[in-house]
């Protein structure tokens, strides 16, 4: 990437949109972090939120409290040369009222510029994953300014979509890079930005490829995976109301007892929403053995909803289900148009059941899969936003 002297900033604040002690570390924005920390130093802000919990989610409403507050308890840590993690103190969404925003807005900017400075970081650009930063990032006096907008956070289950909508277009309007990794969203909204820019998820190519080929070869299967008889199809991310569609899935699930349904990632739906027999619910694994339970599956599904925030999506586990070489049954959203040569593309549950059956007997060409994201590294993704910042540079 072009020297980091000639882009302008010397160090990045991510407002990511993840919490780095409980969720997958897949995320874009944590994978670009982990690229750009190669040579600045980076703060990673755990997510400030864009709802708060509500009671009415039952035992995921305790789920969510404990696990922030643990997140909380941490402050801020560094994890590796040049990477810093913290945890502020603030309101999910950034509080209703205009009173509690302004309370929000200037405990946040204090806090994040007290870890900054603990990181050592000045004149920092400062990356948004998280809209609702949008109310303190002009106090932050950022170099440059980037919005990741790979998802429509206003189709986010329980959010307010239009205060969650006007801090989306404030970005848009202040960033010097709006980050889309949906092309079809980038040609929805392209007039909104000052320069927006395609940038899709990449993989960690090399560690995927290795463990589909490592499966191949007969290697040890996760214990927990390898007790359950084959065919096997698995599904590895959030289980969530926003992109699962639980009818669908049952329906598949059902109709197919001869196949086993491997669910590795945590779940955010009611307890019991599904209690077929052939469905193995593992929960969620860290991220340096998720490609071991991709490869020790037969084939790889999506079974997404048909919301809008799926519509617009690009999900970071495509790339990754097609490195390990596995084949893959998704339903139907934009950005798959580009990979239909090498995923089948199913939307009802008869025909989404068809196509597993096919993956499994005729499992096809594990080398073309892999070849179709080889190119597609974080370290070629950073690059190329590297690129793009410098580009926009006044100079």
């Amino acid at each position: 990437m072009p020297k980091t002297h000639r882009l302008g900033f010397g160090g990045i604040i991510c407002f990511g949109g993840v919490d780095w002690w409980y969720h997958n570390r897949g995320h874009y924005d944590l994978q670009m972090m982990r690229e750009f920390s190669a040579e600045l130093p980076i703060l990673y802000v755990n997510s400030i939120g864009m709802r708060p919990p509500r009671v009415s989610e039952g035992a995921m409403f305790a789920t969510r409290i404990k696990r922030k507050l643990m997140s909380l308890c941490r402050g801020l840590v560094k994890v590796r040369d040049n990477f810093y993690v913290f945890s502020p103190v603030t309101l999910p969404g950034g509080g209703r009222s205009s009173v509690a925003r302004s309370l929000v807005r200037s405990g946040l900017r204090a806090q994040v510029r007290w870890a900054a400075r603990r990181a050592g970081i000045s004149n920092p650009a400062v990356w948004v994953a998280c809209p609702p930063a949008a109310d303190v990032v002009p106090a932050l006096q950022p170099a440059r300014i980037v919005y990741q907008r790979t998802d429509r956070f206003e189709a986010y289950a329980g959010v307010d979509p239009d205060r969650i909508r006007s801090f989306d277009l404030r970005l848009k309007a202040m960033s010097d890079i709006v980050l889309y990794s949906s092309r079809a969203l980038l040609d929805a909204e392209r007039g909104e930005c000052r320069k927006a820019l395609f940038v899709d998820h990449g993989v960690d190519f090399d560690r995927f490829r290795q463990a589909g080929e490592d499966a191949c070869a007969g290697g040890v299967e996760p214990a927990d995976i390898a007790t359950i008889p084959r065919p096997r199809a698995g599904f590895v991310g959030g289980i969530d109301q926003h992109n699962f569609d639980p009818p669908l899935f049952l329906e598949v699930a059902a109709r197919m007892a001869d196949v086993q349904f491997v669910m590795v990632g945590a779940s955010s739906l009611a307890d019991g929403w599904c209690r077929l027999p052939n469905v193995h619910f593992l929960g969620q694994r860290p991220y340096d053995l998720v490609p071991g339970y991709m490869a020790a599956c037969d084939v790889l599904i999506m079974p997404w909803n048909r919301s809008d925030w799926i519509r617009s999506c690009n999900p970071v586990k495509l790339k990754e289900y097609l490195a390990t070489g596995r084949p893959v049954v998704t339903t139907w959203f934009a950005e798959i148009d580009n990979y239909r040569d090498v995923v089948s593309v199913a939307t009802e549950p008869a025909a989404f059941g068809e196509a597993i059956v096919r993956a499994i007997a005729e499992p096809g060409n594990a080398g073309a899969r892999r070849r179709r994201v080889q190119d597609h590294t974080w370290a070629v993704k950073a690059h190329a936003v590297a690129v793009g910042l410098h580009q926009a540079s006044p100079e």
